[in-house]
This record gives C-alpha cells, structure tokens and sequence, in this order.
C-alpha cells in the first residue's frame, strides 16, 4: 500500500513507514545565530583577574582542610582536586589529598590501580590499629601525597550508622597528620550522604565545583542546605571557600547563561578563575598526572595555576 503525498498528482507515493527528512542542526545548539549582527560578549572573560603570585613559605603546617563537595556527579570535583593540588604543590606547598569516594576516581587518575590495594582511607576509618604511614602513597607530583580509596569505602558508611561520633571519623584520621601538610583536600562522592557529612565535619572550608548546566545550577540550594546544618550542628567554624565553574563553554548562550546567574547568586564567592571544557583533561585520567605536567601549556593548566592562586590569596 503507498500514500499519495499532499498536494502531489497522485503518481507519486511513499511508503508509511518512511523516515521524515533529516534537517541540518546547528553543532553548538543555543548559539547566537547571527553573530555578525552584533557582539557576543564573554562573561567569564570580563570577569577574569590573574591572582598575584604567592609568597614562599619556610615552614609547613598546620594544613587547611577543604572539602570538594557537589551531589551532582560529573561535575569536575576529581579533576579540580588533583589538578589544584598540584598547583598548590608547584607553589611549595605540602599537600594531601583524600579520596573520600568509593568509586577510587581520585587514586586512578594519579595513576594508582585502587582494587589492588591493601591499605585504604576505609581501613583507617574502621580499623583502629591502622596507621597513616601504612596507608599513604607517593604520587609523581613532589610534595602531594595520597590517601587512596577503593569500593571497600562503599562499605563504612553502614558500618559507622552504629559507631560513636560517626560523623567526626575523618576528623579522627586526619588529626595526626595536620601538622605535616599545608593544605588537605578531600574528594568527595556525589551524595550527601554520611561520608560526604563525614568530610564536612572535618574541613575548614569547601570548595564547590559547579558545571556551567542548568540541573547542577539548581542542586547547589540543597548542598548550600547541607553545608548550613554541618555547620549549626556539628562545625561550627565550616564555611564556603568558594564556587568554581567548570566545563564552562563560552560559544554557547546556556552556558553564558548560567554563568551569569552563578555570579547574580552568590557574588565574590564564586572565582575569578573558570575551567573551561576542554578534551585535555580525559587525556590526563588516561596518562594518570596532572595537567599542569601533562599539558602545562594549556589553558587548563593555567586555569588551575591561577585557582591556586585564588585559594592562597583568601
């Protein structure tokens, strides 16, 4: 059976089932479509400022604690910890990081292979007669140490629903080591669950990665939320370091967008320093270092050299 097309003689036909013409789409969907016509201004750009470089220290410790929060997945948290590490690293500064998520994305992008270890941040969480000396990796960045994690971490937030002080925990890990390092980042997983509770109590401050995307806009009311009661209940001296904007894409008016309510929202919190999306990063997971050695040309790498900066500076 054939159907005449409308307006058509009748002779000819096509077939029910066929597909409707593909019409051509715009790559960069959103995009102001006639540029000519006027002068698309970049946000970010106008808002940029080169942090001052930072004075050397002479002595180490105690270190500053900052938790890398977000419950949205995918938003840069494991990039920007391992990446703004390294920097504070090249700056002179002692620096651990903590891999304070189940699924190890922190120790595999330092070039670690988390399944094989013995010795986690779990076994210091639940094993009273592990120590840190046992458990810390060397990575290829001088002056960055790591605390690594694997899917046994996955595990410790039932275990420590019964325990005493559950919430303080990490406080009780990291307490010993304060004094050797300047700055303790900690990765979080994308919950708000008990661990992420856990790196809350025991920071000083947290930094939040946002995604220049719409869903990761209207997540950060609730961690904001989360952050207010750690803080009422259980830290009292907690606060929010800032708001870093990554994966941001300044061809496209959503992402322009959204960068521009971030900065209506929550003013001199947010950074002057924006990470921009680009394909470097993957490349640097895959060779496992940074992308201030792997890339240190690029504009991420600057990106996250001016972020420490930034972090120094306040």
């Amino acid at each position: 059976m054939t159907i005449p097309k409308p307006g058509s003689t009748g002779r000819e036909t096509v077939r029910p089932d066929a597909q409707p013409p593909v019409l051509p789409v715009d790559e960069h969907d959103g995009e102001d479509s006639a540029r000519g016509a006027r002068k698309v201004t970049d946000p970010a750009k106008e808002r940029a400022v080169t942090a001052a470089e930072p004075a050397p220290i002479e002595e180490h410790g105690p270190a500053r604690i900052i938790a890398l929060c977000n419950q949205k997945g995918g938003v840069g948290k494991t990039t920007t910890t391992i990446n703004l590490g390294a920097a504070l690293a090249d700056y002179g500064r002692r620096v651990l990081l903590v891999d304070f998520d189940p699924q190890g994305a922190l120790s595999v992008g330092l070039g670690m292979a988390p399944h094989q270890l013995d010795q986690t941040i779990y076994n210091l969480l639940m094993e009273r007669n592990s120590t840190a000396e046992h458990t810390l990796l060397k990575t290829n960045v001088p002056g960055m140490d790591l605390l690594p994690s694997n899917i046994d971490l996955s595990a410790a937030e039932v275990q420590l629903v019964g325990e005493v002080a559950r919430e303080q925990a990490l406080a009780r890990v990291l307490r010993p080591l304060i004094n050797e390092y300047d700055y303790v980042l900690v990765d979080c997983q994308p919950s708000l669950g008990l661990l992420t509770v856990n790196a809350l109590t025991a920071a000083d401050g947290v930094i939040i990665p946002l995604e220049c995307e719409y869903f990761s806009l209207r997540g950060v009311a609730l961690l904001m939320d989360t952050v207010e009661k750690v803080r009422d209940r259980l830290n009292p001296n907690l606060s929010v370091d800032g708001i870093l904007a990554t994966m941001y894409d300044p061809r496209t008016v959503h992402g322009r967008e959204v960068f521009n309510r971030v900065v209506e929202a929550f003013g001199e919190l947010v950074y002057h320093t924006v990470v921009a999306r680009t394909v470097r990063f993957p490349e640097t997971t895959v060779a496992g270092e940074p992308i201030t050695s792997w890339a240190p040309s690029s504009a991420g790498a600057e990106a996250y050299r001016n972020l420490a900066r930034e972090v120094l500076a306040r």
